[in-house]
């Protein structure tokens, strides 16, 4: 077992990794940019090292500042957390090169995975369902129109790296075709230093959902069954739940076995998640793959029991996975609410600042995840998220009371952020029903 971790993040996730081992009786150091100094997260951290100015570029995104503070404190393994470097095969590289444990896939994992087109072609010999579309990367417009007749609009030009929406284009007619794939790579470019792009066929209403798995270096991978993302705006999620509602049971078996089989092939150690949409007719197709512990992994945790973040570390430790498939029983029903500091009525404009009152939730079957605490001031340099809340409970209508009384007690100001949204979705009867796509929201909110 490791004796001293670096944990490559900030915010809610550090404190996470905190806790996880700190159960696992493993010293952790925290690295923070001028912008979270005096974040209270810090102080549970048995060091902490700032690593540079606000800038994400020069401080959680700079490797060789953090592969510094990992030699100067001797820790002998990295958290990168979700977000940042996470996904980054070439920062997993740059730690296997020093010596330093990467917690999550090897190089060559993540970056046979984490790249859409060659995670596609995996996934085609290995038998699991991926949308009609090019073979590769898209190198010829002409070819690129060629397949879109083929396969018929509408059609997504999406990045073969990265994710978030960004690099990603629907075209309905090959005047848009022509148009977005040149703007999709220039995006793609910009955002991942890669222009690489492909197509596919894109379904007009699809929900979204997501398979768990978990492998380690033995070669075994166990799946912790699948999540519904389908609430969501621009591609980013505000609303999860497990298990997905209104799915055969039958179909859920056969993708959460297929993503299973995927992560396996690929020999692939440590938490992932295979992405798929889902049409009309119960019909999975992969989106992609996430190498790394996701936002949302509460959710499972709370069906499984699963401690997902401490199995990371323990895969990759060298340890076997501690659980076979058949000992992994999902239990009642679980939703997250990601709580942005974003002011819904007002196009989610970013509301950083300083936090007065923050009164959270509690009771039966409700957890709080969050790195605030009255007095915090949320800076403008990063992601929006602020807090996790996440309710279990033994039915889905059980759940979505829970939250929504939850949601009644949670206050955070004078800062804006989703919770009033939030509030008013529990309440819905759309979402109440289960019959809500990826687009439901946007629909909702132009309403």
């Amino acid at each position: 077992m490791f004796n001293r971790v670096l944990i490559a993040n900030r915010g809610e996730i550090a404190l996470r990794v905190i806790r996880a081992c700190k159960e696992l009786d493993i010293e952790c150091v925290c690295v923070y940019s001028q912008a979270d100094a005096g974040a209270p997260y810090l102080s549970m951290a048995d060091q902490a090292v700032c690593i540079g100015p606000a800038a994400a570029a020069e401080s959680y995104l700079d490797i060789p500042r953090l592969i510094a503070a990992a030699e100067i404190t001797s820790a002998d393994a990295i958290h990168p957390g979700y977000g940042f470097l996470a996904e980054n095969a070439h920062f997993a590289e740059v730690c296997r090169d020093c010596r330093i444990e990467f917690i999550g896939p090897s190089p060559e994992a993540m970056a046979l995975l984490g790249d859409k087109v060659s995670a596609k072609n995996l996934a085609k010999s290995s038998r699991v369902p991926v949308f009609p579309g090019s073979e590769g990367e898209i190198d010829d417009i002409d070819e690129a129109a060629q397949i879109a007749d083929k396969i018929g609009y509408p059609v997504i030009v999406k990045a073969a790296a990265g994710g978030g929406g960004r690099g990603m284009r629907v075209c309905r007619n090959e005047n848009d075709l022509r148009k977005n794939v040149s703007a999709a790579s220039q995006e793609a470019e910009a955002a991942f230093g890669n222009g690489a792009v492909y197509i596919e066929k894109f379904l007009e209403s699809a929900r979204h959902i997501e398979v768990q798995v978990i492998g380690d270096k033995h070669g075994d991978a166990v799946h912790l069954y699948e999540r519904d993302c389908s609430v969501q705006r621009r591609h980013q999620k505000l609303i999860e739940e497990a298990p997905a509602p209104h799915v055969e049971p039958k179909r859920r078996d056969e993708v959460c076995k297929a993503a299973a089989k995927l992560i396996k092939k690929a020999e692939y150690a440590g938490a992932a998640t295979v992405e798929f949409l889902l049409d009309d007719k119960q019909n999975f197709y992969m989106l992609e793959v996430n190498t790394r512990v996701q936002v949302e992994h509460p959710v499972t945790e709370m069906i499984t029991g699963v401690d997902i973040v401490k199995t990371q570390i323990l895969v990759a430790a060298g340890e076997p996975l501690p659980f076979r498939q058949r000992e992994i029983k999902p239990r009642g029903h679980a939703i997250e609410c990601r709580i942005n500091a974003e002011d819904p009525d007002h196009n989610f404009a970013p509301c950083p600042g300083p936090i007065h009152r923050f009164d959270v939730p509690g009771g039966p079957g409700v957890r709080f995840d969050s790195h605030c605490v009255a007095g915090y001031r949320v800076p403008s340099n990063y992601d929006s998220m602020i807090a996790k809340l996440i309710v279990h409970a033994d039915t889905r209508r059980d759940a979505i009371r829970r939250m929504g009384r939850a949601l009644r007690e949670l206050e955070i100001g004078p800062i804006k952020t989703t919770t009033p949204l939030h509030r008013r979705l529990m309440d819905n009867h759309a979402f109440i029903e289960g019959g809500v796509d990826i687009h439901w929201l946007e629909r909702m909110l132009k309403a």
